[in-house]
């Protein structure tokens, strides 16, 4: 996607339509926007009246546009709204639609963790779209766990991507969740704290702390790097979280491989995310109460 910036040429599009603020030639449509620390897309799908009575299966797809991060405690606020409205403006355009025919906004984003994260980014929408506009922020978790239970919400999700968290709900509303704070606080069993791990295990062999490990000239090699001494300015550089999480295949290779550390990192990171699910199922009893 091309870089634009925000009241600038990113809405240009819509006094470029024909029909300029009445709307595109699509009719009413609906954006939803699944954002994550490594990428972020956006569907733009027509709308559907509540009185239909029988849905199109599957329902069209007008546009789909991807970017990168959103997750503003990764990338920062000012960068990870950029990415969000980047994706909603070039779906709509896309799509030969505009905001004035967008009937609901629903983002899922991770690092939504708090109502005052909900309300900061419905702040800030609102400033965007028409006041018609109805406008749903949650965690990227209550999507993940609607996709695959065909709307309902109960159940125990998880993710496990660059971050991870365990997401659950229940028939009467209750909701728990575990992991999901992100590095500093122990995000084990993501993409991004397997890496860490990897990183960290390559530093402690070369000072001699800890165990050799095939690690080291496997990630070396994959970042074009000499010595474990350049890995420290490689890490530092940009400590963005999807690029240190990239590395997770290369820690994969060197288990299947043989490698004990590696071996030992993965297996931590897989007891990791195990609790993390047992937790929210223990909270809200989703296995009974004898569980």
């Amino acid at each position: 996607m091309t870089k634009k910036h925000r009241n600038g040429e990113i809405w240009e599009f819509e006094r470029e339509m024909s029909g300029g603020a009445e709307g595109g030639g699509v009719g009413d449509v609906i954006l939803g926007i699944d954002g994550g620390t490594t990428s972020t897309i956006c569907v733009c799908v027509p709308f559907l009246p509540p009185q239909s009575l029988q849905f199109p299966d599957p329902i069209p797809l007008l546009a789909r546009v991807e970017a990168g991060c959103s997750n503003h405690n990764s990338v920062g606020e000012t960068a990870a709204r950029e990415t969000l409205e980047q994706v909603m403006a070039e779906a709509l355009s896309k799509s030969c639609s505009n905001r004035s025919a967008v009937r609901a906004v629903c983002l899922s984003l991770s690092g939504v963790n708090h109502p005052t994260d909900q309300q900061r980014i419905l702040n800030w929408l609102r400033d965007i779209f028409p006041s018609h506009v109805k406008l749903y922020v949650r965690n990227d978790a209550l999507a993940a766990l609607a996709s695959g239970t065909m709307g309902r919400l109960r159940g125990c999700v998880l993710i496990a991507g660059t971050g991870t968290i365990a997401y659950g709900f229940t028939d009467d509303g209750r909701e728990a969740r575990a992991a999901g704070a992100g590095p500093i606080l122990g995000d084990w069993g993501s993409g991004y704290g397997i890496s860490a791990q990897a990183l960290t295990a390559i530093i402690r062999a070369h000072d001699g702390r800890g165990p050799q490990t095939k690690l080291t000239n496997s990630i070396l090699h994959t970042l074009g790097l000499s010595s474990a001494d350049e890995l420290i300015g490689w890490t530092y550089a940009d400590p963005t979280w999807a690029r240190i999480a990239a590395l997770v295949p290369v820690v994969v290779s060197c288990a299947e491989a043989g490698d004990e550390v590696a071996n030992n990192i993965l297996q931590h990171s897989v007891k990791e995310l195990a609790l993390s699910v047992t937790a929210v199922v223990q909270r809200l009893r989703l296995c009974g109460s004898a569980y």
